[in-house]
């Protein structure tokens, strides 16, 4: 006959199974030992209990962990269709798009700035046409660079100090800079952004304003 074991062992046995339980309870990834022969049926008992809760619970979070790995690559899909969707910055066009567009239309000592106008015109909220217009129409870059542009590096036909009555730029990227600013902050700002506002202040031609926006076109359609 199989002997059993004593109430002393017994009552030892359940202190400490109600030790493990009491610690599963706190900690959810505890590996818990399969029972053992050693135990009695009411000791088997609750082990079994202790080893199925603990089994429950690591499934509660790989199942949490398996969800936000879903969701945290859904957020990253995300994030990466937006960087890699073209940014529209004029004109229906992107960055690059614009540049190469103004580029087509520089030549003579502006060639291959067309960068520093589109740079400096989304940045200071002016429309990159009119300001490549304006300056085509000043410089006589269509065809050769005026001594002014040569000298001066003033694209504008800005008035100053430095070339007599005109200002002088240390570059030709600085003065298609200030000619740019200048009508961010006299023009476009005051609400003044087509050249037939532009025109009687811009200049004192009253064919101004139709020269601008036949370079525009130009532009526009290249």
């Amino acid at each position: 006959m199989k002997k059993l074991p004593s109430i002393k062992a017994m009552i030892l046995a359940i202190i400490v199974i109600s030790c493990i339980q009491f610690t599963a309870n706190r900690i959810t990834d505890i590996t818990v030992l399969q029972p053992t022969a050693a135990f009695t049926t009411l000791g088997n008992t609750l082990l079994e209990s202790i080893v199925v809760k603990t089994n429950l619970e690591r499934e509660n979070v790989d199942v949490l962990a398996v969800n936000d790995l879903s969701s945290l690559k859904q957020e990253i899909e995300i994030v990466k269709l937006a960087t890699s969707s073209p940014v529209v910055v004029y004109d229906g066009l992107t960055r690059e798009e614009l540049i190469a567009k103004l580029n087509r239309n520089l030549t003579s000592d502006l060639t291959g700035y067309g960068e520093s106008f589109a740079n400096y015109a989304i940045a200071y909220g002016v429309d990159p046409y009119l300001a490549l217009a304006i300056t085509l129409h000043e410089t006589g870059c269509t065809w050769n660079c005026s001594t002014l542009v040569k000298e001066c590096n003033n694209v504008g036909g800005m008035k100053g100090s430095g070339c007599g009555a005109y200002g002088r730029f240390d570059s030709l990227d600085a003065g298609i800079e200030a000619m740019i600013s200048n009508l961010s902050r006299n023009y476009v700002s005051k609400g003044l952004t087509t050249p037939e506002a532009i025109g009687p202040r811009y200049a004192m031609s009253d064919t101004w304003a139709s020269k601008i926006n036949n370079y525009i076109e130009k532009i526009r359609n290249s």
